[in-house]
């Protein structure tokens, strides 16, 4: 996601001449990013790292006070958003009073800053964690909010107390209260966006709290797997299938049919432990009423 930048004013400083620029737009070397700002290749696929391009492209026409802040730093921190715009990019300025300045390209806000809330990523002073986490929570959904506050609490060295410090610190902030529920739902053993969002499907269901990545051992101690979700008690586990997923499954040397026939090997492991399994994928996000009762049927049968 640190894709390096090109301006027009460094590109004539290192000798290439307008036409040399238009040639490489038009084989492809250079792509336009934003007037004036260019990529080396192709634009990648994935949008965060699209996004990053953006912020990078965009900081240079900001006033040096302008620090990368909401879902703009997510992305620099490589934090899991998922649900929320990228089109524009966030920046904040350190302002005793609060406000927004909404341009077609960059969303400008201004609240105070501690100076222990600004560090350097990539080399863009940006938003800490705690308090990327902190904005965001505040002014995204309850389930976008989760998302990446899982990811925060999952690969960042925060915890939720540290998280929750943030928010007291301007006690009058806008949105307090919705943050305070995504941060205190939010748990670091969520792996992926669908994980996140299959815990507040689950919740939202009215069904208990699973365990998450529990680790299933026959009796004599030899690992079985690890679960996405367990109920224990209930002898019921979940698991997230996505795409994503099977990818990571793969083994050197491995086609995607040899990870799908050891998955299936590892869920007959399960059952063999007594356990009923149940299977959703992003599909079922959208509407999970089919999987909680699947669910409920496994509980209530043990």
């Amino acid at each position: 996601m640190d894709r390096e930048v090109f301006f027009r004013p460094e590109l004539r400083a290192a000798g290439f001449t307008e036409d040399e620029v238009r040639r490489m737009m038009r084989v492809g070397e250079l792509i336009p990013v934003r007037r004036g700002a260019y990529a080396a290749g192709a634009l990648p696929d994935n949008p965060d790292a699209r996004h990053a391009l953006l912020v990078h492209a965009a900081m240079d026409g900001l006033s040096h006070q302008a620090v990368v802040s909401h879902v703009s730093a997510a992305v620099l921190h490589r934090l899991r958003v998922w649900g929320v715009p990228l089109d524009r990019v966030h920046v904040t300025r350190n302002r005793r009073s609060t406000g927004v300045r909404r341009g077609s390209r960059v969303h400008v806000h201004c609240a105070p800053l501690a100076v222990d809330e600004v560090v350097l990523v990539d080399g863009v002073p940006t938003t800490s964690v705690p308090r990327t986490v902190a904005d965001i929570a505040r002014t995204v959904g309850f389930e976008q909010a989760v998302i990446v506050t899982d990811a925060a609490l999952d690969r960042q060295p925060v915890d939720r107390a540290g998280l929750l410090a943030t928010l007291e610190r301007f006690p009058r902030w806008p949105g307090l209260p919705a943050a305070r529920r995504a941060i205190g739902f939010a748990d670091g053993g969520s792996k992926s966006v669908g994980e996140s969002r299959s815990r507040v499907a689950i919740a939202r269901a009215g069904l208990p709290a699973p365990v998450l990545q529990w680790v299933v051992r026959r009796r004599d101690g030899r690992f079985v797997g690890e679960v996405d979700f367990a109920w224990p008690e209930l002898r019921t586990v979940g698991e997230f299938d996505g795409r994503v997923k099977y990818d990571q499954l793969l083994r050197p040397g491995e086609t995607p049919a040899d990870a799908l026939y050891r998955e299936k090997l590892r869920e007959d492991g399960l059952r063999g432990e007594g356990l009923a399994v149940v299977r959703w994928g992003w599909p079922d996000l959208a509407d999970f009423a089919r999987v909680a009762e699947r669910l409920r049927e496994r509980f209530d049968w043990r």
